[in-house]
Parts: C-alpha cells; structure tokens; sequence
C-alpha cells in the first residue's frame, strides 16, 4: 500500500486545478478573475485530500467526482454568459491532461499518478510544481490555436494619475482591443467618463451629455486651461462607423501591477460592463 501524504496532495491538486480552470478561461477569452479561479481550485483540492480521510470513500462514486468539478467552475466562473462554453471546455481541458497523466504511465513514468480520478505523485514537490506548469504549457499550446481569436481578458486595478490627482478603476484588459494612440503605437485606454471624474479640479469634471458631444467638450476644456492635454480620437465599433472620443493624455498610469507611462485615455460616455465589473478597457 502505498503512502499519501495529504499536504503534498492538497497542494499538487490546487495547482493542477487553478491551472485547468485558468487555461479553459484563455482558451475561450472568458474575464479571468484571479481570486475566484484560486478558491474553484481551492475547492477541488479540497475534495481530494478528502477522499483519503476516514470513512469519505463515497466522494470517489462519479456523481460526487461530476459535483465537485461543476462547483469549481461555478465557483470561477459563475455568473458568466459562457459558463456553458468554459464548463465545456474545462472538462475537455481536464480530460486532455488525464489522457496526458495515463499516456506517461504507460510510457513507464511512476512520477504521476491517477488513481480513481485523483492526482497523486510521488515526486518531490519542486517537480510537481514543474510538471504541473509543463502540463498547463503543454496543453495551452495545443488546444490555444483552436481558440486563439478569442483572445484573453482579465480585471486588473488600475491607477490613473493627472495633475496630482488620482482615480483608481478596474479595468478589462483585453488582447481583441486594437484600439490604439496613432502617436505612440501604445493601447489607449477606453474608461467610462463619469467614473474619471477625480482626475479633474472641482467643477470641471464632465457630465454624460457633454460626454455625447466630445467636440464641444473639447473646446469647453480647452478655455479652462487643458490645451494640448487634450484630444479628440476616431474610433470604430459594433453598431459605430466612425465615432470621437475625448481623450486625455496622462501624466501616468499603473495597470495590473505594470507602469504604463503617459497612457492615453479615452472617456466614453457609455458604460462599458453589463454587470457593472468593469469600468475601463484597455488591449495588450
């Protein structure tokens, strides 16, 4: 019989899971929110090392197993209008990297193991680590070309700093954006105006009609001191043929952790998010 050790366990089956669940969220270019897809990886973890515990045997019948993998999806992508594409993808994801775990066995690895649907190893933990990311390299690599129009978005804070004055967003960054600064080549940042309004002195902060007619917010800016700090942008979107947006150039901006300079930023007069999730849009 061989020995488990349930902390080696738990933590080989939270990579492996937070890498499944974030790969079938790239392959379908769903908003990946980092802090959700950890405890959907939490929860099958979780599940695992249960099964080993005393009188737990029943976890392993297939409805237990189809309950606990529903709930990690759930879990990291609830709410989603593709919760039925990334669920599909997600088992698919987790069917290839078994095949994979039972293809090395085969081969004549002991390395990794699955044993009733459960992940196991029996190598040191600086080799699971390694194998669980080669995993997730490896089956991204195959299955992303498939996939690869759908680009990848995910909600990242950002810090908007103009004058002193900051305003702090969460923003959509999304590889599909090409929306860019015909000066600089960098993505412009597409936020909605309404929730900028800090970055302006008091009484000077736009309001959704004038968002409407960006010309004329031009030029209202323009007598209150913003020349050259402000410009008009064409844009083109579903349902648009070619629209302007008041853009600002920024004194800086920091996306997701990354410093992104004198980012240009464009206020829309539209929200940007059904839900709300949202209030900024920037490509890659």
């Amino acid at each position: 019989m061989r020995t488990v050790y349930l902390d080696e366990l738990f933590l080989l089956n939270l990579v492996v899971d937070y890498l499944l669940l974030l790969a079938a969220g790239r392959l379908v270019g769903e908003v990946l929110r980092r802090g959700r897809l950890a405890l959907g990886a939490l929860l099958g973890a979780a599940y695992t090392a249960a099964v080993f515990l005393p009188g737990c045997a029943f976890l392993l019948h297939p409805l237990c197993k189809l309950g606990a993998a529903v709930g990690m999806v759930l879990t990291g992508y609830g709410g989603s209008r593709r919760l039925l594409r990334v669920s599909l993808v997600f088992f698919a994801v987790s069917a290839a990297f078994g095949g994979g775990i039972f293809a090395l066995n085969t081969l004549g690895s002991r390395g990794l193991a699955l044993e009733n649907g459960v992940l196991s190893s029996a190598m040191d933990l600086q080799l699971i680590l390694l194998s669980a990311a080669g995993c997730y390299a490896g089956i991204t690599l195959v299955l992303g070309r498939a996939a690869r129009h759908s680009g990848t978005r995910e909600l990242v804070p950002a810090v908007l700093r103009l004058d002193g004055r900051r305003a702090v967003l969460t923003a959509l960054v999304d590889t599909g954006n090409t929306l860019t600064d015909p000066a600089t080549g960098k993505p412009v940042m597409v936020a909605e105006g309404e929730k900028v309004s800090a970055l302006f002195p008091p009484g000077q902060a736009p309001g959704a009609a004038e968002l409407r007619e960006p010309a004329e917010l031009m030029e209202r800016l323009d007598r209150q001191g913003w020349r050259g700090r402000c410009r008009l942008l064409p844009y083109r979107a579903v349902g648009v043929e070619c629209g302007m947006l008041l853009a600002l150039r920024l004194d800086g901006a920091r996306v997701g952790g990354e410093e992104w300079g004198k980012l240009l930023l464009a206020l829309s007069p539209t929200p940007l998010s059904d839900g709300g999730g949202y209030c900024a849009l920037i490509g890659a």
